[in-house]
């Protein structure tokens, strides 16, 4: 995306000018059959709609829609850059009607005095930040926790009402009203005539992103109207006592003290909108993801056997069936979006449904795989300044109603129906959702335990410790002395998923609350098991000692992984592989691979004794003379001046090993250009944060255009977790990369061992869990 005009050269047409077509998009350029067919109401759309856009996701990802009016993108970058700049994009035409309404509905509207004006929404800076900066504090993860006890007990309060009847409507009898009533509770509105409130929702969805016909336009504005006169009085009570719990009292309270932020008309406004952003997305978001769930028979059985797995399921959930199909901006400015140039104006409808399932971001995109690690890299919240408030309430309701069903009702399964959806461009859950089981085999029947044993809530982004898969131990078998070898498949026989040299997987080992990383060191190619080599240390910290004792055959394990930042370069046109000890696994996959691939390559093995260095053997089997091997017993060293002797700017060095081995590398590749020598690490030497020795720092969120204080005592992972910020993490000691952000400004206190030196150097990016600022400040691209 640029702000380049719209005759720039490097704005292009996908037609040629010369086409014979019928409609003609605002700048001049032709339209496609399939633009020209575009219709967000029909049945297409909303059944699927990232399938209904697959054409243009793959050939013409920026296009104008006659029908609509509006220029349609589907691909995820494009999305997420107009998300992050919402100055250009301006959110001003967010809650406008899609389908404009007659004079006969309009003067409904007028006689109710409806007057809906900016909210949260759909509000320009400068004046959005102040107000979104006012109101956030009670959507932190701090204050939502005080609402899971509720949210659980309507959850079994719900479910204890069709428990026995073998039977349900998820939609009707739990998934429309259990988000209704908690939606109420947080902003303090009193629980109501709740049908009608449901009626009032769907009316406002209709209203504002429907296409209603002309005699039903009448009747949505008569309840949209008596939904505005509904939320003006509920506000005018609050304003005589509003001292009471509630986001809408919180917002009267900071009026007093921000009357220029929170006026009169907002607090109006906002209280209408709230009632339906905080319970019809996650209505349909939570109907959406058990309608996936039960469609994947396989995937629910492996929830109900563990609930752990529940807040990345979520996640995948929201990416692969999310419940906010599209939104809308204003480019305020000539600029040009993927490629396609949109003049000052335009009206833009961003797909974000399809954007969560392009094949450049997601891998398999089409695939439901409650595993995948970027999942909450998943656009159904929006992004940037924008980003949905209620993100984490939302995710606190759906993992709550996932394990309820899950315990109480695993052998629930969908019953034969057709689903239907309300025509809208944005909102998206079916209307109902029937199920059906024998409550003959309901688990609480036969143990009432079920009743209580609960799944711990994480409240936010899920944590990557969260993301595990249950494999089961094909074989055991030595590698060398004080040296296993592990090899672990799928239970069910399924794929495991691709991997790259230099992986690793986490190991739970058991119930000790203990995991570690281990390299896979077999056959990338051969999908159907991950192999790992386990040496027994003698200062064991309780990993690799519980291996070598516990781990047999036909166990099953938890892993978590594979992830990879010790990748090999596949187009270097030499290769130095170096390893000490245990080190070899990575390396061995990785020499295993250049062999594949005709790279010239040494292998450099180095160890106490020929019987204590693993897969010696098969390492001499397969590398001949390319293997050079150091055994310190035979009085054999590697000498690295000798072979760092001569940099060349051709050659990559590969190594992994003991501390002392990777500094004595590092210092032998001084001459050497930057970053030829790329090293994984087993550990690091990080301490705990020492507060005496740390001084605090401000960070500035150039895309959600806030800033976070990190005290000298957190860490900048936590800064931004309390501060309702998504960043993914796993180990949170700086070996695993997964924690990284885009830095762009200041300068870092890199404490991590994952980057590279020249990424140092560069500065462009920090790992969130561990470094710190040099200086007072930095910003940050989140």
């Amino acid at each position: 995306m640029s702000d380049t005009p719209p005759d720039s050269s490097s704005a292009q047409c996908p037609f040629s000018h010369a086409a014979a077509s019928p409609h003609v998009s605002p700048t001049g350029c032709p339209v496609g059959t399939r633009a020209a067919e575009f219709d967000p109401f029909g049945d297409g759309y909303q059944q699927d709609p990232p399938e209904y856009v697959r054409w243009a996701r793959e050939q013409e990802p920026v296009f104008y829609s006659p029908k609509l009016g509006y220029w349609v993108v589907t691909r995820y970058d494009d999305i997420k850059a107009i998300f992050r700049d919402n100055i250009t994009f301006s959110p001003s035409i967010a809650l406008e009607k899609i389908t404009p309404t007659g004079p006969e509905a309009n003067a409904v509207l007028a006689s109710y005095g409806y007057a809906m004006n900016r909210t949260l929404v759909n509000e320009d800076e400068p004046a959005h930040m102040p107000r979104r900066r006012v109101l956030m504090e009670p959507f932190t993860p701090e204050q939502l926790k005080h609402h899971e006890p509720m949210v659980r007990r309507l959850a079994r309060e719900y479910v204890d009402r069709f428990i026995d009847d073998g039977r349900a409507d998820l939609v009707d009898q739990m998934l429309w009203e259990v988000p209704l009533t908690v939606a109420l509770h947080f902003l303090g509105v009193p629980e109501e005539d709740m049908e009608m409130l449901r009626k009032y929702s769907i009316a406002h969805t209709v209203n504002t992103w429907g296409r209603p016909k002309p005699q039903e336009q009448v009747e949505v504005a008569h309840a949209v109207g008596n939904f505005w006169q509904f939320a003006g009085k509920v506000l005018d009570k609050m304003r005589q006592d509003p001292s009471q719990p509630g986001w809408m009292q919180y917002g009267l309270r900071k009026q007093q003290t921000h009357p220029e932020v929170v006026t009169d008309s907002y607090l109006h406004s906002m209280m209408m909108a709230g009632i339906v952003a905080a319970h019809e997305t996650t209505a349909n978001a939570s109907a959406n993801a058990m309608k996936l769930l039960l469609q994947h028979p396989h995937v629910w059985r492996e929830i109900c056997e563990d609930p752990s797995l529940i807040p990345n399921a979520v996640e995948e959930c929201l990416r692969h069936n999310g419940s906010v199909a599209a939104w809308r901006r204003l480019a305020t400015k000539a600029v040009t979006v993927g490629g396609v140039a949109i003049p000052e104006g335009a009206k833009l409808l961003i797909v974000m449904s399809s954007a969560n399932h392009d094949e450049r971001h997601f891998a398999d995109a089409d695939l439901f795989d409650i595993r995948r690690e970027n999942a909450s890299d998943q656009l159904t919240f929006g992004y940037g300044a924008h980003q949905c408030m209620g993100k984490n309430l939302a995710r606190m309701e759906m993992q709550i109603f996932l394990d309820e069903f899950a315990r109480r009702l695993p052998h629930m399964r969908l019953a034969e129906q057709q689903f239907t959806y309300v025509p809208n461009t944005s909102f998206r859950g079916p209307e109902h959702l029937w199920v059906e089981w024998d409550p003959r085999e309901n688990p609480e029947r036969a143990d009432a335990s079920v009743l209580e044993s609960r799944m711990t809530v994480r409240i936010g982004e899920p944590s990557g410790h969260a993301i595990n898969r249950t494999v089961v131990v094909q074989s055991v078998s030595p590698a060398g002395e004080d040296i296993v070898r592990l090899r672990l498949a799928s239970p069910d026989g399924r794929p495991l998923p691709r991997w790259a040299p230099g992986s690793h997987i986490d190991v739970e080992c058991g119930d000790t609350g203990v995991s570690r990383q281990y390299s896979l060191c077999g056959d990338p190619a051969e999908s159907a098991v991950f192999e790992i080599a386990v040496l027994r240390e003698a200062q064991s910290r309780g990993g690799s000692r519980w291996v070598h004792e516990h781990a047999r055959a036909g166990d099953r394990l938890r892993i978590r992984g594979p992830r990879n930042h010790f990748r090999l370069d596949e187009t270097v046109k030499r290769a130095i592989f170096i390893a000490g000890g245990i080190g070899i696994t990575p390396i061995s996959a990785m020499a295993r691979r250049a062999r594949a691939l005709g790279i010239e390559y040494q292998l450099h093995y180095s160890g106490r004794s020929r019987r204590s260095m693993a897969l010696l053997d098969e390492l001499a089997a397969l590398h001949g003379e390319r293997l050079h091997v150091y055994a310190k017993d035979e009085g054999r060293r590697n000498d690295f001046p000798a072979l760092l002797a001569q940099p060349d700017a051709d050659t990559q060095i590969y190594a992994c090993g003991p501390v002392r081995m990777l500094e004595a590398l590092s210092a032998g590749c001084a001459a050497w250009p930057a970053d030829a020598l790329r090293v994984e690490h087993f550990q690091s030497t990080l301490s705990k944060l020492d507060p005496t020795h740390e001084h605090a720092f401000d960070v500035t969120l150039k895309d959600s255009g806030i800033s976070v204080h990190v005290p000298a005592d957190q860490t900048l992972l936590s800064a931004l977790r309390a501060a309702n910020i998504d960043v993914q993490s796993d180990c949170e000691e700086g070996l695993c990369g997964s924690c990284e952000v885009r830095v762009l400004e200041g300068e870092v206190d890199h404490r991590d061992v994952v980057l590279t030196r020249a990424e140092r150097e560069a500065n462009g990016k920090m790992m969130a869990c561990c470094s710190r600022a040099c200086g007072k400040r930095l910003v940050l691209e989140l």
